[in-house]
């Protein structure tokens, strides 16, 4: 279907190229068949990385063409800058700190008129002050970006209080629809009274693979050689990306709080952290260090009838990040591999609560939950298209 005879026309600019922004790319290409016969096109206007951004000559009137964006990801993927794509005409490329000024004016153009979605896929705080001025211009979010949404209260409240122009399922639990779930239920009527979510992919492979009575740095080092960790492991074994999921679904409860009103249990002590030990020093011998104690909490659970999981765990009284001991035949307990888990308790469903399960990280998962979050903006521009 011609893009003239599409009855939304969504215009993009891409905040983030990186893994998540590639797929999402991708998926965006292959998905034009699809979205045509739904009367949907996806015009993506301009895509950013840290240094610079990459933007069609004429945004009002045309975007990237499918090939250029084929490109685009060989080419962020080998590592090259967006300027390498400047040959293929119809583009411009403007740097630091001219890019996001751009974006801003892209957002002054589009905001009220053919409309916008800016789309952060970055992993940055930076991004915060442009999408704070896009919301003010009428143009629509989707994040896929946690941070945004755990600085300030401030910052929170100012991007959600534009809720018809906002998405951000693919924050706390990549496709899985936690967000959507929690406010529908909120919209009911129905309370919610408390969270409780195994929400790292990583950590819960780890603490699933412990009941078999693997030594904690065994399954780290096979956790990292699966790509399932960061470079550093550390960066999810101290738990701060769980607490930043926690932060999100709190605050969507109405609590006011910042991470500094989060109780988050690391899994090492800070005589291994990356400040006093480097990440080889810590795989090779820190790691280690950790098995004892790790397996004394693993038996101690384990003699109780019960599993240690690492959850988040968002109630009235608060919000807790941490090791905890679930019964086996319960869903945190049942959790196997890198799957994520949420269960929901509210009014309706205090004694049998509402269960998220399913894949929970990945690029091409959270890109295909950012996809969905864009479509699900059509709405909005069907009159403007």
């Amino acid at each position: 279907m011609p893009q003239a005879q599409a009855r939304a026309v969504l215009p993009v600019v891409l905040l983030g190229c990186g893994g998540v922004g590639r797929h999402l790319l991708r998926h965006i290409v292959s998905c034009r068949p699809l979205h045509a016969n739904q009367g949907v096109a996806i015009r993506v206007v301009g895509v950013a990385d840290s240094s610079s951004l990459l933007v069609a000559d004429d945004v009002r009137a045309s975007g990237l063409d499918d090939a250029l964006l084929n490109d685009l990801c060989s080419a962020k993927s080998a590592g090259s800058p967006l300027s390498s794509l400047l040959a293929r005409g119809h583009c411009q490329v403007f740097n630091k700190p001219e890019a996001m000024g751009k974006v801003i004016d892209a957002a002054t153009m589009l905001g009220r008129t053919t409309g916008l979605v800016i789309v952060d896929c970055s992993a940055t705080y930076d991004t915060v002050g442009v999408l704070k001025d896009a919301v003010d211009h009428g143009c629509c979010v989707v994040l896929a970006n946690k941070k945004p949404l755990t600085c300030a209260y401030e910052d929170f409240k100012k991007l959600t209080s534009h809720f018809r122009q906002i998405r951000f399922e693919s924050t706390v639990g990549a496709g899985l629809p936690v967000i959507a779930s929690v406010t529908r239920i909120i919209a009911s009527g129905d309370p919610v009274s408390r969270i409780v979510g195994s929400l790292s992919g990583t950590l819960g492979y780890v603490m699933s693979e412990l009941e078999d009575g693997k030594k904690f740095s065994e399954v780290v080092k096979t956790a990292k050689a699966l790509g399932y960790t960061e470079p550093d492991p550390r960066d999810d074994l101290s738990g701060m990306d769980v607490a930043r999921k926690a932060l999100i679904l709190a605050r969507l409860l109405g609590q006011q709080i910042s991470m500094e009103n989060i109780n988050v249990e690391s899994l090492y002590p800070s005589e291994l952290g990356p400040e006093v030990m480097p990440t080889t020093d810590f795989l090779e011998s820190g790691l280690a260090k950790l098995d004892e104690t790790i397996e004394a909490k693993v038996k101690a659970a384990s003699l109780r009838g019960n599993v240690l999981r690492y959850v988040c765990v968002i109630g009235n009284t608060g919000c807790q990040v941490g090791l905890q001991e679930v019964p086996k035949d319960s869903a945190l307990g049942r959790l196997r591999g890198s799957d994520n888990v949420v269960e929901i308790y509210s009014r309706c469903y205090e004694s049998s609560p509402l269960v998220i399960q399913g894949a929970g990280a990945g690029n091409d998962t959270t890109a295909a939950g950012v996809l969905a979050d864009i479509i699900d903006l059509q709405d909005l521009f069907q009159t403007r298209a």
